[in-house]
């Protein structure tokens, strides 16, 4: 249309021919743009829900990737907290042991027997229970003095570890 205008400037025809041919484009103008309007209002209705389903779809998409993404993380975080978890687990058993020796080391030199100790007590004591009870099934000579000393020793043993008392005939 440019060029349209442009040769008949270039002419230098008539003046109402001009402005005849600027009203003919003009109208065309016109007259194409309510066609295009015209167009976009049919087809409008249809662009939109073609538009509507395209957007669905790429939600659905971007939904599944976000929960993919959502579970990985998820169990990135739990194998952390376990492995965190574990971690400090293993530090207050470390601690823990070092607190149970220090105290241990604190009341030995108090004087105060370990576990050890009275478990070697305990044993002691019971081979000794055995050896006074395999004296007491043996028929000895006793003498005067004997049952004294028996006697005393038995006054001096708690009441619950005292051998039972012969009876003398």
């Amino acid at each position: 249309m440019v060029k349209k205008l442009q040769k008949m400037s270039a002419d230098k025809k008539s003046a109402p021919h001009l402005s005849g041919a600027v009203k003919e484009s003009a109208q065309q103008i016109w007259l194409a743009g309510l066609g295009a309007f015209s167009k976009a209002q049919e087809e409008g209705g249809k662009v939109f829900e073609t538009l509507v389903k395209e957007g669905l779809s790429i939600q659905r998409k971007t939904q599944a990737v976000a929960e993919e993404k959502i579970s990985t993380a998820t169990n990135r975080m739990a194998n952390m907290a376990t492995d965190i978890t574990s971690k400090a687990g293993n530090q207050w058993d470390k601690l823990e042991n070092i607190f149970e020796e220090r105290v241990a080391k604190a009341l030995n030199k108090l004087g105060v027997p370990s576990a050890k100790d009275v478990d070697v007590l305990i044993a002691r004591i019971d081979e000794l229970n055995k050896n006074v009870q395999k004296m007491g099934a043996k028929p000895a000579t006793v003498s005067k003095a004997a049952p004294r000393a028996a006697n005393k020793t038995a006054a001096r043993k708690p009441a619950a570890k005292r051998a039972p008392a012969r009876k003398s005939a």
